[in-house]
């Protein structure tokens, strides 16, 4: 008797691996479990991904472990939230103060130039 193995070929989501290389950020091994936290650095950032279906639920405690994650390596948290199975939808999560400031930077740059 022949037993005939079939393998099936799984269509699987774009990996930490693969957001990390998609953005050119450095993916922490073992995903922060070691002395890295945090899933991968980002210019200034330590970025955690979230990779889900159709939902993702921010709340205090998954902001807290970012936050957390990113000021044991002196940089600002950062939550990457790609949304969908098929169609991607890529979202960052910063604070609001980041964003401002960063916003500024970059009107000062413009009317530096002009």
């Amino acid at each position: 008797m022949k037993l005939v193995y079939r393998l099936k070929r799984v269509r699987r989501t774009m990996s930490e691996r693969g957001e990390s290389k998609r953005i050119g950020a450095k993916q922490h091994k073992n995903s922060g479990r070691n002395t890295k936290k945090g899933d991968a650095s980002w210019y200034n950032f330590v970025i955690d991904f979230k990779e889900v279906g159709k939902s993702f639920t921010l709340n205090k405690d998954v902001w807290a472990k970012a936050t957390t994650d990113a000021l044991k390596s002196n940089k600002d948290p950062a939550i990457v939230v790609v949304i969908g199975e098929t169609q991607k939808t890529r979202l960052a999560v910063i604070e609001l103060s980041l964003l401002e400031q960063l916003l500024e930077e970059r009107e000062n740059n413009e009317n530096s130039n002009a």
